[in-house]
């Protein structure tokens, strides 16, 4: 589920940061730049693990700023194929389930990876797996096992001006006020799950 990832970049400390030690700021900045940021196909950076190499630093010119070349290893979050992992039920719709970690949002099970069986019901917007003569049930916040089947990738350049902000606020989980989320938004990273199999689904269906 996680790895570990070489990156290498240029750093830029601000001289506000100056009063910090040399290693602190290296690391603070990396952390701005990478924690809780999606890099295409790497995966979800979720905080510095070490600081391999850095370069002696140089000023630039008019704004004070040092420039520091780095190397270092990021904390990453990119299941392997056939992974088992368990998540939370967030919400549901006729094409599927979607589900959530405590620091990830961006997985959906389509309905064609439900257990056979598995029926929409319109009335209550939720999933639910009729076996034999039970009627078990995809609660929204229930917790269920899931196993990873695919991820998909999907650029985040602005198609249109205004876009910018409006993606930036969204893969964070909120949007401007004033600029909402475009209707076709897609996350920079989503994996894509099945539920069918012994084992997956509730976690209580299998207590």
């Amino acid at each position: 589920m996680f790895i570990l990832t070489k990156f290498a970049d240029l750093v830029q400390i601000s001289p506000d940061d100056f009063r910090k030690q040399s290693h602190v700021a290296i690391e603070d900045n990396i952390n701005a730049k990478y924690a809780n940021k999606v890099v295409q196909k790497i995966g979800l950076c979720i905080c510095l693990w070490d600081l391999l190499w850095a370069s002696e630093g140089l000023i630039g010119n008019g704004d004070g700023m040092v420039n520091v070349n780095v190397e270092f290893r990021m904390v990453v979050f990119r299941p392997f194929k056939t992974e088992v992992i368990v998540a939370r039920i967030t919400d549901q719709s006729p094409q599927g389930i979607f589900l959530a970690t405590d620091f990830f949002d961006d997985i959906f099970v389509p309905w064609t990876e439900l257990p056979e069986g598995s029926e929409f019901e319109p009335a209550e917007n939720l999933w639910v797996w009729k076996e034999d003569d039970q009627v078990m049930y995809f609660d929204n916040n229930e917790m269920v096992r899931f196993r990873v089947i695919a991820e998909e990738w999907h650029d985040q350049t602005p198609t249109k001006p205004g876009e910018a902000a409006a993606l930036a606020a969204a893969a964070a989980g909120e949007a401007p006020a004033e600029q909402p989320v475009p209707a076709n938004y897609k996350p920079p990273y989503q994996i894509i799950g099945s539920m069918n199999g012994p084992g997956l689904g509730c976690c209580l269906w299998w207590e």
